[in-house]
């Protein structure tokens, strides 16, 4: 429960009608959970515009609406506050009535086309090993401590995040580490949150269905540097291009790590093979059993940031150098026969490129590589055929599948993935429409020393076909095929 008036603090708003000192049950963006007393604010979504339903929010209870487009009938005696993007007034007004319980953790946010995941999961572990309990939001999984709960979204709606961050507080928490996705940041699901921190991995093509364009999508996030205050760090890639960019604007420490640019925290690898990496880090020798130089970039990223929250690097390598998984990326199944699986999360061009290079820079050609693929349906279609080139180019077998065809035809998107091929990359394909059958096929044609990449769903444990996700396990089928 909270007063009007302090909920609104730090938006600018009119008033068009109402009383700022009534009290507020609880604030609500989704018309069918509006009670008695709610604040309901009115969001425009990409499937709907909550402005429809204000009428019938008042109908069950609300008594205080935010909009950034009035009504052409007031009702009385309710209150109506008008703004300019109802989307941050809604994250804002959350904060403030969950008493802002971003300000009571450490906050570091990690956004990136690639490698979010293994960085925000590889930082919960660390801490939470160093014994500091620690909270992760991550594509995978939530995790308050080693308590797990379901991830919907990369990033949850900012009523979610609060209410989350409130229970991660109750429950002794101190640090949180957190995915910041480009929807996130451009929808303000993250407006209003204090961070300590922000890490930039990368940024490839990805989201062009969304974003229209790459600089949209190097805008937004761009966006979240832009917020971030003058007591928090910013820790970039700058082997990436775009990593100047990101660091404009910013009122944060600014913060660099690299493999081969001057950097901040700078390392070198000395040796990689399917066993780990060697690295040399600030003249320590760290292994580990995280393999390829992505893997590489991610640990430097948690070794800066770790550095900057004052973890000395005797205590951050040590517990990196234990094995952490991170579920679905780059995991290995290894069989009697001798054959090895990969399951990963790879599903851009980028990060397809970089998972293939490390397998056959370690292969050294020693034996083949068999790659199952796929992409998702109503996503960006210009990454297609040059998936399709990359798998060909870095396989002996590329097997082009479906992945989540959504409410697209899956025919339809093998044929995109196709067209990008040319005769020679063609005799290398081949096209198996069932997702399942293709990892039977691979599997089925690996001979001993032989390695199978399985990219783009990870962790996924479905298939989204017309709008309903039905079970499927791209760790679970490989395990069977390889009769493990």
């Amino acid at each position: 429960m909270a007063i009007l008036k302090e909920i609104l603090e730090g938006l600018n708003f009119e008033i068009i009608q109402g009383n700022l000192n009534n009290t507020v049950l609880s604030v609500e963006f989704d018309s069918r959970k509006v009670k008695n007393d709610s604040l309901f604010v009115a969001v425009k979504g990409t499937q709907t515009d909550g402005h429809k339903f204000i009428n019938q929010t008042i109908e069950n209870g609300a008594k205080h609406i935010i909009c950034s487009t009035t009504p052409e009938k007031l009702i009385k005696d309710i209150n109506y506050l008008k703004v300019k993007d109802s989307s941050l007034a809604l994250a804002i007004a959350i904060a403030n009535f969950y008493d802002n319980p971003s300000r009571k953790l450490i906050l570091v946010g990690v956004t990136g086309t690639n490698g979010k995941t293994t960085v925000a999961t590889l930082l919960h572990s660390l801490f939470q090993n160093l014994g500091y309990k620690s909270a992760l939001f991550s594509t995978i999984k939530i995790k308050i401590g080693e308590e797990e709960k379901e991830a919907t979204h990369t990033t949850p709606d900012s009523l979610q995040l609060n209410k989350l961050f409130a229970e991660m507080i109750d429950k002794g928490c101190k640090y949180c580490f957190m995915e910041v996705s480009s929807h996130a940041i451009v929808q303000n699901r993250v407006a209003g949150l204090d961070f300590n921190g922000g890490i930039f991995t990368n940024i490839t093509h990805d989201h062009l269905d969304y974003h229209k364009s790459f600089d949209n999508y190097i805008n937004a996030k761009k966006l979240f540097f832009d917020s971030l205050q003058e007591k928090a760090f910013a820790l970039v890639n700058s082997d990436d291009v775009h990593s100047k960019v990101m660091l404009q604007n910013t009122n944060a420490n600014k913060k660099t790590y690299a493999l081969k640019n001057a950097a901040d925290f700078k390392a070198k690898i000395l040796e990689s093979d399917f066993s780990g990496i060697h690295l040399k880090i600030d003249n320590n020798d760290f292994y580990t059993d995280k393999i390829g130089k992505f893997n590489a970039y991610n640990l430097m990223a948690v070794y800066g940031v770790a550095t900057l929250l004052g973890i000395s690097a005797d205590d951050s390598l040590k517990v990196l150098s234990s094995p952490i998984n991170v579920e679905g990326r780059f995991e290995i199944l290894r069989n009697s026969k001798g054959v090895i699986g990969i399951i990963d999360y790879a599903h851009t061009p980028d990060a397809l490129k970089n998972v293939l290079e490390t397998i056959y820079a370690v292969n050294n050609k020693k034996h083949k590589i068999f790659t199952v693929f796929g992409c998702g349906g109503n996503r960006d279609k210009e990454k297609r055929p040059i998936m399709g080139q990359i798998s060909a180019n870095y396989s002996d077998t590329s097997v082009i599948t479906s992945d989540n065809p959504r409410f697209e035809d899956f025919n339809e998107i093998l044929i995109d993935i196709e067209k990008g091929l040319n005769e020679e990359q063609m005799k290398k394909s081949i096209t198996i429409s069932d997702r399942e059958q293709a990892i039977k096929t691979a599997s089925k044609m690996a001979q001993e020393g032989d390695i199978i990449l399985v990219a783009g769903k990870g962790h996924e444990k479905y298939q989204d076909i017309k709008g309903e996700k039905f079970p499927f396990d791209d760790k679970e089928k490989l395990n069977k095929y390889l009769n493990l």
